[in-house]
């Protein structure tokens, strides 16, 4: 708001550090509600389990978001009673141990709940299918891959996207990796829907791989785009 009901005096230090009509010993009270609140959360933590952030299922994402702000209230507003926090804690953690049985009843429900692994890669060509229907970028992949030390696609037999986000990377043998898409990005740069040289080339789109004569226009059988690159034969060294 630009314009205040009432006017604010800059540097007020009373306001700054201790406004309202709470007296100073309330901040034992803070203290005491910040001690509380810390051990619920240490003891959610626990129950969870030992897991990065990168592992959480989403059930487990909001929790956290979930018990961070009930936490975050509970340790410094006076009109917010601790058994409020101990209520919506017990409540939480009561939801989280009933979702976890019935994950490890139910598949579907556990399919549902927290995702299922996608296959994005299939010998050395995008599973243009499960790509396209996902929320990721072919920059966020590449990325991904390149920091496996893949240099192109010919070198990967499967790559799943897991439930928690992470990336499977399956290799061949180097006596079995095939033609594919260099995905170094000054190789991708230089994508063009002209064909100067006899050979196998790759859709920088989805990977796919054709073996192609000089020609102005191709589109890639595919994904129906029409942009290439000569496919790469490297070997991979870890």
């Amino acid at each position: 708001m630009l314009f205040l009901a009432e006017s604010v005096t800059p540097f007020d230090w009373q306001r700054l550090w201790w406004p309202g009509e709470n007296s100073p010993l309330y901040a034992l009270e803070v203290a005491f509600r910040c001690a509380i609140t810390y051990l619920m959360l240490l003891a959610a933590l626990r129950i969870t389990g030992r897991r990065s952030v990168k592992q959480l299922s989403l059930f487990e994402l909001s929790i956290v978001i979930g018990l961070g702000s009930i936490a975050g209230d509970t340790m410094f507003y006076p009109e917010v009673p601790l058994s409020h926090a101990v209520i919506v804690f017990s409540v939480v953690m009561g939801l989280y141990w009933v979702f976890n049985y019935l994950t490890e009843i139910y598949p579907k429900f556990s399919d549902w709940m927290e995702g299922r692994e996608i296959l994005l890669l299939q010998n050395g060509r995008l599973h243009w299918d499960n790509f396209h229907r996902q929320n990721l970028t072919h920059k966020e992949l590449f990325g991904a891959l390149r920091q496996h030390q893949v240099e192109h696609l010919g070198q990967l037999k499967a790559v799943y996207s897991e439930a928690t986000g992470e990336m499977s990377l399956f290799f061949y043998e180097d006596a079995e990796v095939c033609p594919g898409l260099c995905i170094m990005p000054q190789d991708l740069a230089q994508a063009s829907e002209t064909i100067a040289t006899v050979g196998p080339h790759a859709c920088v789109t989805c990977g796919h791989v054709l073996e192609l004569r000089p020609t102005n226009a191709v589109a890639c059988p595919i994904c129906r785009e029409g942009r290439w690159r000569p496919a790469c034969t490297t070997r991979r060294i870890p």
